[in-house]
């Protein structure tokens, strides 16, 4: 990283680190000159050198991005839906700017845009994505950011949580639209989410060999927080999973061959077909959990289900109504 060369009877140091301004500097003996670069290098490895401006005007935010969603998304397990979002935010004017010339009001903007077709919780995911990539690039890709654009920036604050409940009447209008898809097993997909509470990604990359219909007991490998659960089954439940089963290929297949975005497609169709307004896939989720409270399941056996680790979060996932809670109190 240094190097020491010999001129008109004085001795010149340099030290140098790819992508920032070298150091140099002259001394009239030897001893002194690998002196100064020991203590210098030392330093450079501690805090690095001054940033070299023109590497920055090298590399555009889209190569960050890009290399980020080629790197980095794979090993997550939400790698679907990030190398979408990563894509569309691919096509913003920003990402052809040089990391020279970004700062904090482009990304502002864009936040600002977003928030008005688009809810605070999505934009506050992409801009920590963003905010992960420039880490990432500072610390393990040896870009010389001066500092995150990111973090200079209001990132939104939470909405409102969502209290949305199947009313009176909705179910039998969902099942029947449901019934209609042309996307095998959309129907059972939906009565299972409802069942078990399972959120879509868990459903969806469910395998036979993790079912015990006959215990009654769903192994849960791979779940949001990291940890495996085990949760129980209704008798409803499994007598549509024996009938999903008789048709199963392989014990180790999985239990709805669906993609995410053919389950996104085909949910589209069914709310136009139900006319029912405001409901998510995730709502169904709210529902199963709010069900399980009401039969009269306390909140560790909710969260055994659930998977919640904090009794806080499970809360925001429960909406009793004041009906059910009005009839208790008959």
């Amino acid at each position: 990283m240094a190097t020491i060369r010999k001129r008109n009877g004085k001795y010149q140091v340099q030290v140098r680190i790819q992508g920032c301004t070298p150091i140099s500097k002259t001394f009239t003996r030897l001893d002194d000159a690998k002196t100064w670069a020991r203590l210098t290098e030392v330093e450079a490895e501690q805090t690095g050198l001054p940033a070299d401006p023109r590497a920055l005007t090298r590399i555009t935010v889209g190569k960050i991005l890009e290399r980020y969603r080629d790197e980095v998304i794979p090993k997550k397990r939400g790698r679907e839906i990030e190398t979408i979002i990563v894509n569309a935010m691919l096509r913003q004017p920003w990402c052809n700017r040089s990391l020279a010339q970004i700062d904090g009001a482009a990304f502002a903007e864009y936040r600002d845009a977003r928030l008005q077709v688009v809810q605070p919780c999505t934009i506050k995911r992409e801009l920590g994505i963003l905010q992960h990539a420039f880490d990432i690039a500072a610390r393990e890709w040896a870009i010389p950011l001066r500092s995150n654009p990111l973090k200079a920036i209001a990132k939104p604050g939470a909405s409102m949580r969502r209290e949305r409940r199947i009313r009176q009447g909705e179910r039998a209008r969902l099942y029947r639209a449901a019934r209609q898809c042309r996307v095998k097993n959309m129907r059972a997909l939906i009565l299972v989410a409802l069942e078990t509470a399972m959120r879509q990604g868990e459903l969806l990359a469910a395998k036979w060999h993790d079912i015990d219909l006959a215990a009654r007991l769903w192994l849960i490998p791979l779940t949001k927080n990291g940890e495996r659960r085990t949760i129980p089954l209704t008798r409803q439940c499994v007598r549509l999973l024996r009938v999903l089963k008789a048709g199963a290929v392989e014990d180790g297949a999985r239990v709805f061959d669906l993609s995410r975005e053919a389950v996104k497609c085909s949910w589209r169709r069914i709310m136009k077909r139900s006319a029912l307004d405001d409901l998510n896939f995730h709502d169904l989720r709210h529902e199963a959990i709010s069900r399980f409270f009401e039969r009269g399941l306390s909140v560790p056996e909710v969260s055994l289900i659930s998977g919640h680790k904090d009794a806080r979060m499970l809360f925001r996932y429960t909406h009793m109504t004041a009906a059910h809670v009005l009839a208790k109190l008959d």
